[in-house]
């Protein structure tokens, strides 16, 4: 009897809700759970982890640490002959944020010199500039 429903076409032959059937279950249970973990360990590596050591007066404490930084940055920007022909370099502090500036050599009386803002408490490189 059921043969002559399909071949009347009473019965309409019914289409699968998941192509893949159980395969597309647990394809997209797999792929829901690599999303979550992944998500996880993302959320993860953005929190500071509380354990991590603060140094009291912050991971640039003096000048001669802001320099050796902001020389650091400018050797590979700007050369390194170019740089260390800026010496003396001065570190001024300012609202928990160094300020790094070279010297313009003896003979010149223009021109311009390398330029760093360097954060005291983290050492973040907030701006690198050099003058013309």
């Amino acid at each position: 009897m059921e043969a002559l429903y399909l071949v009347c076409g009473a019965r309409r032959p019914q289409l699968k809700r998941y192509l893949l059937g159980r395969a597309g279950g647990l394809l997209r249970t797999t792929v829901s759970l690599l999303a979550l973990s992944l998500l996880s360990a993302a959320l993860a590596a953005q929190q500071p982890d509380p354990q991590s050591y603060k140094p009291p007066r912050g991971f640039v404490p003096d000048s001669a640490t802001a320099v050796r930084i902001a020389v650091a940055v400018w050797i590979p920007i700007y050369g390194e002959s170019h740089i260390m022909a800026e010496q003396p370099f001065v570190a001024t502090l300012k609202d928990g944020v160094w300020t790094v500036v070279g010297t313009l050599p003896r003979p010149y009386t223009q021109g311009g010199v390398a330029m760093a803002r360097i954060a005291k408490r983290d050492g973040r490189i907030l701006f690198v500039k050099h003058s013309q």
